[in-house]
């Protein structure tokens, strides 16, 4: 009974540590489910969110601005006036007094709707730069999907390496204890074996690393695993014809700077106007009680001028510094243009390398298995060495790993030109 109860424990403990294995799981899958649950971008939503607050609170000063008070005095003693020598009370020495006022700026030179503007085109910039960051996310994506399925076809060349230099080892041994090779075979053969499932231990890691790397992107359990679909492509309805002008109009980083620079020329223009006065206008209703008067509620109407003579150089200092970051903001812009440039010509290049890597190493996987074939056949005939056997078997892995690289290469490449000229 005992032995019975640890069986179940140990059955339990297996099946919680084992991944869980889920449907098979399409790239589009994939990035639906990072745009919905990935960290970075749950965190970016929420300036995307502050921001339209921003244009809401800077249009606020379209409106009048209401404002109400209240409040009790007490004081020492009350005022108190002389006339020909006789000292008269003009208040009550504790009072109320409350009031309600309304103002509003008519015309402020501009300041007002250069606020507005402001406001709106940094809601309008953090926004485009959302987009960026999504389609950054789904990139980490694309190369985490393509790198599993890429890990798995490196393991499958793995796995056979070491299954042939098994084979290889027991035909060293067998003819080792025939008396015609050497121990030395033996010893290789077993040393090439050892490098061989241990590269196949560093593949495996590597792709259980990029399962947790993909995981986290999407937002899913990390235990979670799946089978991904091989024929997953990024070179469908692809149009190599977009222009590179095209492309950095449409990019989601350079739209964003460019609010970023009509926000910063609405800044400039807004430090300006604090050179200039500003209109507006003031009802107000105000109570103060006081006995000792016939009115003791006064409403008025204002219409006023007011300008700023002079506030420690801040207005300098503010349209200066309205200057400096729009001339940095303009700067950016250039520089992600020209970035942009790169990106555009540098995924080309690689998606181009790539594509011609996979033909000369399909040609390649073939001779190299027929090398293997023959060094193997002639060393069965011993006619032919270890070393040549062993030598064939670790060139035809890493022709078929140069090859999966290559095939997965040419699909990342392809996506980073999707980027790059704004299709993802």
């Amino acid at each position: 009974m005992k032995n019975r109860h640890i069986s179940i424990l140990a059955t339990l403990i297996v099946l919680m540590s084992t991944p869980v294995y889920a449907k098979t799981i399409t790239l589009q899958e994939c990035l639906e489910q990072a745009r919905q649950n990935n960290p970075a971008l749950k965190t970016a939503a929420w300036d995307t969110a502050i921001a339209r607050e921003g244009v809401r609170q800077a249009s606020s000063a379209l409106f009048p601005r209401a404002d109400a008070q209240a409040g009790y005095t007490m004081q020492q003693a009350a005022q108190a006036v002389k006339i020909n020598g006789i000292k008269a009370e003009t208040q009550e020495p504790d009072y109320a007094f409350g009031g309600l006022s309304a103002s509003y700026t008519i015309y402020d030179f501009g300041r007002r709707d250069s606020r507005i503007a402001r406001a709106r085109s940094l809601a309008d910039s953090t926004s485009m730069f959302y987009d960026a960051r999504r389609s950054d996310v789904y990139m980490q994506v694309i190369e985490a999907y393509f790198g599993i399925l890429e890990a798995g076809k490196l393991i499958e060349a793995a796995k056979d390496e070491v299954t042939q230099v098994e084979e290889h080892l027991r035909t060293a041994q067998a003819l080792f204890e025939e008396g015609v090779v050497t121990r030395n075979d033996v010893l290789q053969a077993e040393v090439r074996l050892a490098a061989a499932r241990q590269n196949l231990l560093v593949t495996q890691n590597r792709r259980e690393n990029i399962w947790l790397q993909m995981n986290f992107l999407t937002g899913a359990d990390p235990a979670t695993r799946g089978e991904l679909e091989e024929n997953a492509s990024m070179t469908d309805n692809m149009d190599n014809r977009i222009g590179t002008d095209s492309a950095i109009a449409r990019r989601s980083e350079i739209l964003a700077l460019q609010k970023s620079v009509e926000a910063g020329e609405a800044n400039l223009k807004e430090s300006r106007s604090n050179f200039y006065p500003e209109l507006y206008t003031r009802l107000a209703l105000d109570y103060v009680q006081n006995d000792k008067v016939n009115e003791q509620t006064i409403m008025s109407a204002t219409v006023g001028l007011k300008v700023n003579l002079f506030d420690g150089f801040a207005s300098t200092s503010g349209r200066k510094a309205a200057v400096q970051a729009l001339s940095r903001d303009q700067d950016a812009l250039r520089q992600k243009e020209s970035q942009v440039r790169l990106e555009i010509a540098t995924a080309r290049n690689d998606m181009q390398v790539a594509k011609d890597r996979i033909a000369v190493t399909e040609a390649a996987i073939k001779q190299g298995e027929e090398n293997q074939r023959i060094n193997r056949e002639r060393y069965q005939e011993r006619v032919g060495t270890a070393t040549e056997v062993l030598d064939a078997q670790t060139l035809l892995t890493q022709t078929r790993t140069d090859h999966y690289r290559a095939l997965f290469d040419y699909q990342v490449a392809a996506a980073r030109l999707k980027r790059a000229v704004g299709e993802l």
